[in-house]
């Protein structure tokens, strides 16, 4: 049974009444962030109860040593962990002597929680009735701004209901904090400096190992009915990584005080002297106040939501379930920073290391070139572009040569750093994503810049890898690669997984294509490269050899592309004739009895069928998804939207709503049984596809937009908008039309159902 109590909204995600068993879900669900930090929805007061604190800051990062029983050369030598941050949310609250504390009151009416997903803020209720008898209202506001993204702000306010009482507020900074999934249970923040002026608290503390300095920051305000007392702490308790204020105010019954906190961080990579910013940040954001945060903060996502909301008209949760995935992606990362990337799980749990996969290319990438500025893209190109280097060394510890790069399964600096050896030495199938990236950015974008300047070098060092990773089978008398897990992880060590063995031919064709474009059209670029990594036409006639003789498992009986070699072999049950109880399998089953088994975790050969979806029929496709999805269990995050699309370009639209509800609602209903370790982040960005590129069958074939329109039988209409090529396109379809406006200069020729239609600036076309 899937979790349902998140209230269905349009705009908000809601809950009500409180349930300590849920308290840890909801962390992850109600989490709020801003591109540069981010934190789970931990209470601001003191909580006996279970919960996982959680604070994050962006691109800060600690390399805990790989925990393994033995050593294998070649093994990454630490995990590099997202790390908790201090925390600078608390502010304790004692009311007639007795702290307040949810899991200890006497009872808790009125809970409610509210996530506002079109303003950007936070927001808890409740009504305490306290072991000393004392009833007090709570009302908190909290957001993270997205205009100063070094600030987040709270409004704690307190009332007295059935009696006078006597409050106290204690606002604390906490560095003495430490990660739920330490290997080794140590600290990774060592203490530098606590202080503390008038209302106003900074603790500075360093990173082990890695050196990042952080300034964590607190400024306090008090209001008596909504004015400003100019109250000065009564207390001040500190020690090396803790500092805490107090501040007593005397209430009479229904009289209200408020505290407003702004909190947040300043760090070392983006200052010299972080103590000195932090005052800095405070003075902007106190002058601005409060009030003019709130309305800076709702128009910053007004902006948000104009280019990227999807609207569904007629089904409450399937329109929550999208607008949830597209908040998440933008409260994770904006584009504003290309040192930056998206961790799995953002800023809202720690599991994963909260670094870099292969998610970023396959899924991310297409939502943030549609619905930002193609430099947001162009960005997390960049990334990797930077991290080239790294990636000739990841190979060069497995034994490869000449410049051959392999790039991390799991980074936060380009080294890999992920701790199980079948991912890291045998999921290699992630360098094909890296380099289908710029394919897909070049073909969406029609900026073919990217590639001369910096492109072409990431694909010679991907091209050098796959034609060394090939193997010459003298019995097959073709190439093979051995050794390898596909994306589905529940097949380690196989040989031949289709999907790697037809991304490396493509990313050896498709290289070879962009070396003779850049001969002949960028002559000065095609020089520098080939000098800097020394390519002659002897090796890219060797790599061509490889790629002209890759081996495809293939079965004649089943007219199908093997997901692997030995695929056949296995006791091949359905999922539909797999006992309930059993799933899902990687929680009931022994990582062995999985591996034998045919289950498949999310899309493998399917995966292929996606990228390189016009190299094969749409027969080919129908008889490949009757064959693998019958095994798939669906439980990587990444599986439904792919599954989702597929099932829509097969007209099979009772079947795509299911995969999109799944996957667009996998949090929210906790499908996995996993959201209290945090959300999934990069598999959301997969949720738009689902709607885009399945429902709307948006592609992009020879610099055109091209629609195959389908609506499930559930709604009555949906709406997207795409930043194609700097022209902004509305989609509105229906059940018996489509409808298509443009922002831009000059009109645009799209293609629906294979129909050329033309649209004109500020104008309505119906199809």
């Amino acid at each position: 049974m899937n979790q349902d109590y998140i209230i269905p909204d349009n705009w908000s995600i809601i809950e009500e009444g409180f349930e300590q068993d849920l308290v840890k879900s909801s962390e992850s669900l109600f989490s709020i962030g801003n591109g540069a930090m981010g934190q789970r929805a931990n209470f601001e007061e003191y909580y006996s109860g279970k919960t996982f604190q959680g604070s994050y800051i962006a691109g800060i990062y600690y390399p805990d040593k790989t925990k393994v029983g033995w050593w294998k050369n070649g093994y990454p030598e630490y995990f590099a962990k997202v790390l908790n941050a201090p925390n600078w949310i608390g502010i304790n609250i004692e009311v007639n002597g007795e702290n307040l504390d949810l899991a200890k009151c006497k009872a808790v009416k009125n809970f409610r929680r509210e996530l506002n997903m079109k303003e950007g803020w936070y927001h808890r209720s409740f009504i305490a009735t306290l072991q000393n008898g004392t009833d007090i209202e709570v009302q908190v506001r909290r957001f993270l701004s997205l205009d100063l993204d070094e600030v987040g702000v709270i409004n704690y306010q307190v009332t007295a209901l059935n009696q006078g009482a006597k409050i106290v507020f204690k606002p604390y900074l906490d560095a003495g904090v430490h990660n739920e999934d330490a290997n080794w249970e140590e600290k990774f923040w060592e203490p530098i400096s606590v202080r503390n002026n008038s209302n106003e608290a900074f603790v500075t503390a360093r990173t082990f190992k890695t050196h990042f300095t952080a300034t964590t920051f607190m400024h306090n305000s008090i209001l008596m009915d909504g004015k400003n007392v100019n109250a000065s702490p009564s207390d001040i308790l500190s020690s090396h990584d803790k500092i805490e204020f107090s501040y007593e105010v005397s209430l009479a019954k229904n009289q209200s005080a408020t505290i407003q906190k702004m909190g947040g961080y300043t760090v070392s990579m983006n200052h010299e002297n972080t103590e000195e910013a932090s005052k800095k940040v405070i003075s902007t954001a106190v002058s601005i106040g409060y009030d003019e945060l709130l309305a800076n903060q709702i128009e910053a996502w007004a902006k948000i939501w104009e280019m990227s909301d999807i609207t569904i008209d007629g089904d409450v949760k399937a329109q929550q379930g999208i607008r949830f995935n597209i908040f998440q992606l933008n409260q994770t990362y904006l584009g504003k920073d290309s040192r930056l990337n998206i961790g799995p799980k953002g800023f809202t749990g720690e599991k994963y290391g909260g670094s870099t996969y292969w998610d970023t290319e396959a899924y991310c990438i297409p939502f943030y070139m549609a619905t930002k500025d193609q430099q947001v893209a162009r960005n997390l190109l960049t990334y990797r572009y930077n991290q080239l280097d790294k990636a000739i060394e990841n190979a060069g510890k497995l034994g490869f040569k000449n410049g051959a790069a392999l790039y991390p399964m799991v980074t936060m600096n380009g080294e890999e750093c992920h701790n199980e050896w079948e991912i890291t030495f045998e999921e290699i199938h992630r360098n094909g994503a890296i380099a289908f990236a710029i394919y897909n950015y070049y073909r969406f974008t029609g900026d073919y810049s990217y590639i001369p300047e910096k492109g072409l070098e990431v694909l010679i060092g991907i091209a050098r890898f796959w034609h060394q990773r090939a193997t010459y089978s003298t019995y097959r008398n073709q190439y093979v690669i051995l050794g390898v897990t596909g994306p589905n992880e529940y097949e380690n060590n196989v040989n031949n997984n289709f999907y790697t063995n037809y991304i490396a031919k493509w990313c050896i064709d498709y290289t070879v294509e962009q070396i003779n474009k850049i001969e002949k059209e960028y002559s000065s670029d095609y020089t520098r490269i080939l000098n800097k990594v020394k390519l002659s036409t002897t090796e890219i006639n060797h790599w061509k050899e490889v790629a002209d003789n890759m081996y495809f498992p293939y079965s004649e009986e089943h007219g199908v592309y093997l997901q692997q070699d030995g695929f056949l072999d296995k006791e091949l049950v359905k999922v539909h004739d797999l006992d309930k109880s059993q799933r899902p399998i990687n929680q009931k089953w022994s990582w062995d009895r999985i591996l034998r088994s045919p289950y498949i975790k999310q899309a493998d050969t399917l995966q292929g069928f996606y990228f390189f979806e016009d190299h094969f029929s749409k027969e080919q496709l129908e008889k490949h998804f009757d064959f693998y999805e019958p095994f798939t269990v669906h439980e990587s995050s990444l599986s439904p939207c792919v599954h989702s699309i597929q099932a829509a370009v097969l007209g099979r639209m009772e079947q795509a709503y299911t995969f999109y509800l799944r996957t667009s609602r996998l949090d929210l209903d906790d499908y996995n049984k996993e959201v209290h370790e945090g959300l999934h982040i990069t598999s959301m960005a997969g949720t738009w596809m689902s709607i885009v590129e399945g429902f709307g069958g948006m592609r992009v074939k020879n610099n055109t937009l091209h629609f195959e329109p389908k609506i499930p039988a559930q709604w009555k209409g949906y709406s997207f908008k795409i930043n194609f090529r700097n022209q902004i396109l509305k989609v509105s379809v229906h059940a018996n039309e489509t409808k298509f406006s443009l922002e831009g200069e000059k009109p645009i020729t799209v293609f629906v159902n294979g129909k050329e239609v033309l649209v004109e600036p500020d104008s309505l076309v119906t199809v």
